[in-house]
């Protein structure tokens, strides 16, 4: 994304929401975009014409969205680090998804891009990891739960490592 392109968290809000609408309907329309977001429609006039100033968007009032090509670029950049961080809010940290889509709304605003790169590495480390894999995760996530391990730590490892030697047999 350009130094132009440096939107507000607000903006990126807008700019997601069209991409949503627009996938969910082939073109957006402002009393779309101020329903979902739960905004006035004066709010979205204003949205949409700092969107097109940065040619972002195509917009006319009363005329239907779209997202140029730049402006499809930068909304899938926030509906990836959006999906990443909800993933590893799921899926790593075990958190619930209703609130895991809150505090991705709120933290992709403000994560650095490096951040979450790392995030989504993590993730998928720790998926083909032989040393903990999709059991770590697994395991993690009924800790949470549980306040407690399924089982005792030597029993696991010994499980896990049993797990290795059957998977190198095959």
């Amino acid at each position: 994304m350009s130094e132009l392109q440096q939107l507000s968290a607000s903006l990126e809000d807008y700019i997601e929401t069209i991409y949503h609408i627009i996938a969910e309907k082939q073109v957006a329309r402002g009393k779309d975009i101020a329903q979902r977001l739960s905004v006035s429609g004066a709010s979205v006039t204003e949205a949409l014409r700092a969107l097109s100033r940065r040619g972002l968007i195509n917009y006319a009032p009363y005329e239907v969205v779209t997202l140029t090509e730049e402006g499809r670029q930068v909304a899938e950049d926030v509906v990836r680090r959006h999906n990443s961080l909800k993933q590893f809010f799921t899926d790593v940290l075990a958190i619930d998804v209703s609130l895991a889509e809150e505090a991705a709304c709120k933290i992709e605003h403000t994560a650095p891009p490096e951040i979450i790169k790392r995030m989504v590495d993590f993730i998928n480390f720790l998926e083909v990891c032989p040393r903990g894999g999709k059991d770590l995760i697994a395991g993690f996530a009924n800790f949470c739960q549980q306040g407690q391990t399924a089982e005792n730590c030597l029993n696991c490892i010994s499980q896990c490592m049993q797990g290795q030697i059957n998977e190198q047999v095959d």
